[in-house]
């Protein structure tokens, strides 16, 4: 299967279900931007320091990696920032133009690979922003690489991803509030499921496919790809998570772009 594309579609349907990360902002988010209240959420509960991010982020241009859904991209274009959401969900990409219509906002969206970012030149951009996205992808190096090079020197990669950890249980007793562990790290769907389960989870729920890269490629990644690691928080899933309590399992980084 050509999983990019069964994963651009299966966001596609989640739009249409309206899952939580493909509701755009309100008219009363974007208003808040407009007067420097600015909340940009890459994990589920917190917002990224406002300190993470330049003081003046007018005419800075900006890149939202994999960041479809109309809500990074809209906020931050409503602060001045000059903004590409880059998205494979064509469904997530048209919830930016929603707001950018609605709002009278200048965004432009194109439909790629978070890890193919040829349509851009070598430092083309002051800030990268990444949610939490990379657990679509079967690797996640070219991410870091891509990403590093289309930022110019001293700019900043923003990027929320999963501990690795959470795919230690077995999904349908983890989805039950039960924990058991099953499987090890690196984790992926289509290498770890049984083929029955792998078919109702694309089949029958038409959910993405999803990957756990270990904690290395996640952090270590971003240093060898010419970023120094400045900033890091971690965050929960929720209130009706099952590790909610016992340990946050989304990771935001804040890293800069070395000279040279």
């Amino acid at each position: 299967m050509d999983i990019q594309d069964y994963n651009g579609k299966a966001w596609d349907q989640l739009v249409a279900r309206k899952d939580k990360w493909t509701v755009a902002v309100d008219a009363d988010a974007i208003a808040r931007a407009r007067q420097g209240d600015l909340h940009i959420q890459l994990t589920s509960v917190k917002t990224a320091p406002r300190e993470w991010f330049p003081d003046d982020l007018h005419g800075l241009k900006i890149l939202c990696l994999a960041s479809g859904g109309g809500q990074q991209g809209p906020l931050l274009a409503a602060v001045g920032a000059d903004v590409t959401v880059l998205d494979y969900s064509e469904a997530q990409l048209a919830q930016d133009r929603l707001v950018a219509e609605r709002e009278n906002l200048d965004i432009a969206t194109v439909r790629g690979d978070m890890r193919d970012l040829s349509c851009f030149a070598d430092e083309s951009f002051d800030l990268v922003v990444n949610p939490c996205s990379n657990v679509f992808v079967q690797d996640v190096l070219p991410v870091w690489r891509e990403a590093s090079r289309v930022l110019k020197p001293g700019g900043i990669l923003l990027a929320g991803f999963l501990n690795p950890l959470i795919f230690l249980f077995d999904l349908a007793d983890y989805e039950n509030g039960k924990l058991t562990v099953r499987h090890k790290i690196p984790y992926a769907d289509i290498n770890d499921l049984p083929e029955a389960e792998l078919k109702a989870l694309l089949l029958d729920d038409n959910k993405p496919v999803c990957f756990g890269h270990t904690l290395y490629d996640q952090l270590q990644g971003q240093c060898e790809a010419g970023l120094a690691i400045t900033g890091f928080y971690e965050d929960s899933m929720g209130e009706e998570d099952p590790l909610t309590g016992i340990i946050d399992v989304l990771i935001t980084t804040r890293a800069v772009k070395l000279p040279g």
